[in-house]
């Protein structure tokens, strides 16, 4: 009689568990399970159109919250760092060292403009949509920043190509 209650015990707590572990399963976002590292280079040379100079290849990414960027030292002279004025409330300003790699993870949804300090006024930009609850919040104010040199005129690219691309998970 011992054995079968045990038995039974421990193929109900075995069953329940397994059907526990499949609910939460069920109920977390992907994203958490699988976070995913993207890739961006920063190049001299667009590799695409050769007369695009001083350029983040891709200038325009979009992750999910929890995802990570890699800003990769393709070529030398380079750096990558949060844009001023161009990053949700309660982000973490980030900035590279020229010549260097930075990783990136992306835990708040919205805008993040980045930037080239050596090559901003060239037009040295990009940015990075995190998709997410909150996602549009700090919109308008990214689009409201000013900017100078090349920069403002990449910038109003940039702004027409994310007008035009959509944006839903």
């Amino acid at each position: 009689m011992e054995d079968d209650l045990t038995r039974f015990i421990t193929r109900r707590t075995a069953l329940l568990s397994a059907a526990a572990t499949a609910s939460l399963a069920l109920t977390l976002p992907g994203r958490v399970l699988a976070a995913t590292t993207h890739d961006i280079q920063m190049l001299n040379k667009h590799p695409e159109d050769r007369k695009l100079r001083q350029v983040f290849f891709p200038r325009i990414s979009v992750i999910e919250a929890g995802d990570s960027v890699r800003f990769l030292a393709t070529d030398k002279g380079h750096n990558a760092q949060s844009a001023d004025d161009m990053i949700p409330e309660g982000a973490e300003p980030f900035r590279g060292r020229i010549n260097e790699e930075i990783e990136v993870t992306f835990d708040t949804p919205g805008f993040y403009g980045f930037q080239c300090q050596p090559h901003y006024a060239v037009g040295m930009v990009g940015l990075i949509v995190v998709r997410g609850e909150g996602m549009m919040d700090n919109l308008e104010a990214a689009k409201a920043a000013r900017h100078r040199g090349k920069a403002r005129a990449v910038w109003g690219d940039i702004w027409a190509e994310v007008d035009g691309m959509d944006l839903s998970a």
